[in-house]
This record gives structure tokens, C-alpha cells and sequence, in this order.
């Protein structure tokens, strides 16, 4: 509809409503009631007159000229958020419920270079001077479905614009993405957008940054601010499905940021100290207090990327890394690790296992090189009664579901306890030194298949088709009762 048709058909309605009032009224006109018929479609008519003002200066800004809004507008959001914008030329005008242009299919540059594509862009204009496009200013922004393409260069896209004022207007993004990427094509994560909002808090005085996200299908929260000297940044995180919660503090330098955190999951606290340089990420994570000897050491290359993680601890909680809801499972299962341009190295030591008396001295290994990733290398013992070893293992997705693949070495020290632990009759006990064999593990079923089973360099058909299938219980007594059994059957059939 033409700006000439809708106006005709507003103002026809308006005399049309005009006329059937004056039609309705006129029709009981007498000598008794012609002033008070008078005096009431007086202030009828003056309410009409002063509404048609009212909206006709709301749609004055239909009058403007495409070219002279768009320029204006895009002055007026460098100034006000210091974006640059770059609208298409379907620009059109709303009034309902306030005065605002919609503008579908802009985009946001950074130094020239596209930083986000935005489906449906709203600005909403001050009512002060509708008359004058010059004098007009922008108030809220809202962006509607878009897409934010971030890497290490503008990764604090979202924290700078953090320095504006948002003392007369807010800037909110509903529905959007952000696609953080390594090299120009290779996406490492994506980041769900459900609300974010950029507005001032007038209790605290201050520029709030909030948003609700999702990644890796976990959601969390992010609340940021800055501190008065604009030296520090601080914020909370919150992942209320894993009940962690993170306390940030940013403090910023010439070339070198240094950082402090406090983490909270459960009734666990650990602090971590970090360090931001140009093209590295350091932290190291601790508990001087509870848990001393509980240490994760790590450093983050940027260009080109590699990282190395070392940790040492009394007590490694293993639900916490590979339980089907864990974050180290989610991650892997996005594949984003399937990279041939990751290089990480993961080491982990422990003296024993969360819930677990019987395995100690665990020293969990892990690399991603050339897209795959493996815990060859990995080790720990049973008791003093036999050590394990992991090679040539790799770790994939398998229709949805994360699989281990490897080989076995189980180096027996003492067969006799390991029989006694078993209650194995005497008569079954015979002389083992080493097992060899391979396996594939299924975390999200907790289901365990063994093949290729090698005792002593032989291999006997009847162990390997009575543990070729084993499932893993929820009860740890349950696991108990049944690794006892069906060892014990295995035994008895390597005793003949």
C-alpha cells in the first residue's frame, strides 16, 4: 500500500466516523437539547482534531527520503554504539508501539570486513522532534536473528560495546548466533543468542551487559559490568545444569591482561589465575586451602593453535569428564575437536578414583593431532595387583554417541590376590602374567564389547565370547556382584 492510498483511507474513516456522529445526533435535535448537543460534539470534535495531529505527527517521518534516513541513522548508531552498519534499501516506518524503522537484511562491519548478518533490524527515534530528521535521535536498538562471525582478532566485539552509554537507550539481540572461527571458513564453536540485553542500571549506576545462552547444548547465563576507572571487567557465569557458577575479574593492561576467577560446582571451590597476551592464554587452577594438592596447569597458542594441559590431583571424579551430560563429552561429541589444525596435549594425574577404592596412581592421557583424537598412553593400576595400559585408542561419535576404540595391556603382578579378591576356587587358579586385548567402549550406553582377548599370547575362543559383551551397572554393587561372576566364568573357562 502506497503512502498516498493509506492516507486517504485514514482520513476517509476519520469523516466517515465524524459524519455518523453528526447523523446520529442531529436527528434528536429540539430547541431543549441543541446547546448541550453543541457543547459535547465540541469537545468531541476537538478530541478528533487533536488526535489526527497527534498520529499525523507520528507518521512524519513516512515523508522523510530513503537516502536522508538511512544516513542519518547510521550517523547516529557510530555515535551513539559506535556500529557501523550497512542497511539495505528496505527501510520502513512504524509508529506502533513507538516510533521506530525496520530495516530487514542489514549488517554490521568491522574495519570494512562483515561481522554479522542481521535479519530484522528495529531502531527506535525519540518523540522530542519528529518534525525535524536532523534533530531526530536514535533510543533502543533490537536485533532480531543474527549472525555474528567472531575470531582471536574481534572476539571482544561484544565486551567493547560494553564502554557505551546506555544511559537514554538499550541495544538488545533476541534469536541469534554467534560462530566463532578460527581460520575464515573453519567454525570452532557456535554460541545460541536466546536475550541479550545492554542497558543501565539506574540503582547501581553503571552499564550492564545480560545474556542468556547455549552452547554445546548446555545453556548459561553472563552477566558483565565495567568497574568505575573502566580498568577492570568484572562478571558471573552461570551453568545451572552442571550448578557451576564462575566470578570473573579482568583487570586490562598495555599488551597484557591479567585475570582471577572463582569457581563454583556443587560444594567445590577452586580459584584460577590466568594471563591474556596477543596470542596465548595461561591459567592455573587451585585450592590452597581445602585441597592443596589439587593443580591444573595450561597454556592456549592462539597463532598457530596448540595447547598443553597438565593437572595433578588426590582425587580424579572421572563422571565429571566423560558422563553423558559432562562438558567434556558434549564437546566431543560436537566433533569441533576434529580439526587438523588443533594440536592439544591433556595429562592428568591422580592418586585414585572418586567412589573407587580399588584403581590408584591414574595417569590419564590425551591428544588431538590431525583431527583425531586418542588417550594412547594412558595408565593405572588395580590395587597392587595389576597395571593397565591404553594404546592405539581413538575417540569418535558414532550416530550420536561417544565411542572409545583401542587396545589393552594388563601387566599382572599378582595373580594369587587377584583370585582371592574373586573368591576363584583353587582349583581354577592358574599362573597369568599378561592380557592383551582390544575393546570398544560406548560412555552414553556404558557398554563394553571385548575382542582379540590374548592371555599369555593365546587366545581362547570361549573367554572371548562370554566377555564380549559387558554392561556396566548404575549400582557400584551391582558392578561388583556381576564383574565377579562373569570374570570368575572366564576363568573357569581358560582353566578348562
Amino acid at each position: 500500500m502506497s503512502k498516498t492510498n493509506f492516507f486517504v483511507k485514514y482520513f476517509k474513516n476519520i469523516n466517515n466516523f465524524i459524519n455518523n456522529l453528526l447523523e446520529k445526533n442531529l436527528n434528536k435535535l429540539n430547541f431543549k437539547n441543541l446547546s448541550f448537543l453543541f457543547k459535547n460534539n465540541k469537545i468531541i470534535l476537538t478530541f478528533v482534531a487533536l488526535f489526527v495531529i497527534f498520529i499525523s505527527y507520528l507518521l512524519t517521518p513516512t515523508f522523510y527520503n530513503q537516502n536522508d534516513i538511512s544516513k542519518k541513522l547510521k550517523n547516529e548508531l557510530q555515535t551513539k554504539f559506535g556500529l557501523n552498519f550497512k542497511f539495505s534499501k528496505n527501510i520502513k516506518y512504524n509508529f506502533f508501539p513507538k516510533p521506530h524503522f525496520i530495516i530487514t537484511d542489514s549488517k554490521i562491519l568491522n574495519k570494512e570486513q562483515e561481522i554479522s548478518k542481521i535479519s530484522k533490524l528495529k531502531i527506535f527515534i525519540s518523540f522530542d522532534d519528529l518534525f525535524s530528521l536532523k534533530n531526530t535521535e536514535v533510543r533502543d536498538l533490537i536485533l532480531e536473528n543474527a549472525n555474528f562471525y567472531l575470531n582471536t582478532k574481534n572476539y571482544n566485539f561484544f565486551k567493547e560495546i560494553l564502554n557505551r552509554s546506555f544511559l537514554d537507550g538499550d541495544i538488545i539481540i533476541n534469536n541469534s548466533n554467534i560462530f566463532f572461527k578460527y581460520l575464515e571458513d573453519e567454525v570452532l564453536f557456535i554460541i545460541k543468542i536466546f536475550k541479550m540485553k545492554y542497558y543501565f542500571d539506574t540503582k547501581e549506576l553503571k552499564n550492564i551487559f545480560y545474556s542468556e545462552n547455549e552452547i554445546f547444548n548446555i545453556p548459561f547465563s553472563v552477566k558483565s559490568f565495567f568497574s568505575e576507572d573502566k580498568n577492570k571487567n568484572l562478571s558471573t557465569i552461570n551453568f545451572n545444569l552442571m550448578k557451576l557458577n564462575i566470578e570473573n575479574e579482568l583487570i586490562f593492561g598495555n599488551d597484557i591482561k591479567v585475570g582471577k576467577s572463582k569457581l563454583y560446582l556443587n560444594k567445590i571451590k577452586r580459584l584460577v589465575d590466568y594471563k591474556i597476551e596477543k596470542n596465548s592464554f595461561e591459567f592455573h587452577i587451585f585450592d590452597k586451602i581445602d585441597q592443596p594438592d589439587v593443580t591444573y596447569k595450561g597454556k592456549f597458542n592462539f597463532k598457530p593453535f596448540f595447547s598443553n594441559i597438565e593437572g595433578s590431583l588426590d582425587e580424579i571424579n572421572l563422571n565429571n569428564l566423560f558422563s553423558s551430560n559432562a562438558i567434556i563429552a558434549q564437546l566431543l561429541k560436537t566433533e569441533i575437536f576434529n580439526n587438523k589444525n588443533i594440536d592439544f596435549k591433556l595429562s592428568i594425574n591422580a592418586d585414585k578414583v572418586y567412589n573407587n577404592t580399588n584403581f590408584k596412581n591414574i595417569n590419564l592421557n590425551s591428544k588431538i593431532q590431525e583431527g583425531l583424537i586418542d588417550t594412547d598412553n594412558t595408565k593405572f593400576e588395580w590395587r597392587d595387583f595389576a597395571n593397565f595400559e591404553l594404546f592405539e585408542s581413538l575417540i569418535f561419535v558414532k550416530d550420536g554417541e561417544l565411542v572409545l576404540d583401542g587396545k589393552l595391556k594388563i601387566n599382572v603382578q599378582d595373580h594369587n590376590e587377584i583370585y582371592k579378591f574373586l573368591l576363584t576356587p583353587k582349583n581354577y587358579r592358574n599362573k597369568i602374567d599378561q592380557i592383551d586385548l582390544n575393546f570398544t567402549y560406548n560412555f552414553d550406553q556404558k557398554i563394553a564389547a571385548l575382542r582379540d582377548i590374548k592371555i599369555d599370547d593365546k587366545i581362547n575362543q570361549n573367554i572371548n565370547k562370554i566377555l564380549s559383551n559387558i554392561i556396566i551397572k548404575k549400582d557400584d554393587l551391582q558392578n561388583k556382584i556381576y564383574f565377579k561372576n562373569l570374570l570368575n566364568e572366564a576363568i573357569k573357562s581358560y582353566a578348562g
